[in-house]
């Protein structure tokens, strides 16, 4: 090493008192050691470096990582706000007209969706086939069997207190005139109390991504259990 150093002696001095300002700037660190391996030739082989090399590359995935969970984080805080200043919003009512009324208005802007229907089977003769009844913009009673027909099409397979899937369209007998530019739901279904029969929370989002299967569904199964309290006051 030369004894007749080329930089500044203030810069040397500040690079001898702080040295780890140099091994924390990646950027100069790896300038740094492409000039020590200039000097060493191209027989030799700097395994330092090559474990060097590898441990950023494992550093660059983790910083990945990292800002994913964050974001994650902050999307699963922000959705449990949403849904919070949703249901606190429900349960401002005291008459039912207004109930439904700010829950496909106020409720449904907070929850960011396009479309909310309330359905509720009824041993009542309805209209037409006796599939579905429209009271209203957000209210339908259906005949016994129609939410399970909704959501399993016919087949034999469990179902869940929340269903997310994507759609060619919505249902009219759901949606009614909305019916065309709908593009995915949750289908939330609503257990009454013994003696009762069921009943279906529907979102619909005109965006195919807003409701897919492969989303967590623990946030509207809290709203569902808090809708279920709410309605049961109305039905009692």
């Amino acid at each position: 090493m030369s004894s007749n150093p080329k930089i500044e002696d203030d810069l040397r001095e500040k690079i001898i008192s702080a040295p780890d300002v140099i091994l924390e700037d990646r950027d100069l660190m790896r300038a740094l050691i492409a000039e020590n391996e200039k000097t060493m030739g191209g027989n030799i082989v700097d395994l330092r470096g090559i474990a060097m090399e590898r441990l950023e590359a494992r550093l660059d995935r983790l910083e990945d990582t990292h800002r994913s969970v964050i974001a994650a984080a902050y999307d699963n805080l922000a959705g449990t706000n949403q849904v919070h200043r949703a249901i606190l919003r429900m349960l401002d009512p005291v008459e039912f007209e207004r109930f439904l009324h700010d829950l496909g208005g106020e409720v449904a802007d907070i929850l960011r969706v396009d479309a909310i229907r309330l359905v509720l089977e009824t041993e009542q003769e309805t209209d037409g086939d006796h599939a579905l009844a429209r009271l209203g913009d957000v209210l339908s009673t259906a005949a016994p069997g129609f939410i399970e027909d909704y959501l399993t099409g016919g087949r034999n397979i469990p179902q869940r207190q929340v269903t997310l899937r994507q759609v060619q369209r919505g249902r009219a007998l759901v949606y009614g005139e909305d019916a065309d530019w709908i593009r995915s739901e949750a289908c939330l279904k609503l257990d009454f109390g013994a003696g009762k029969l069921p009943g279906l929370l529907v979102m619909g989002a005109e965006d195919p991504h807003q409701f897919t299967p492969q989303q967590g569904t623990d946030l509207l199964a809290f709203f569902a259990g808090v809708f279920e309290r709410a309605m049961r006051r109305w039905l009692a």
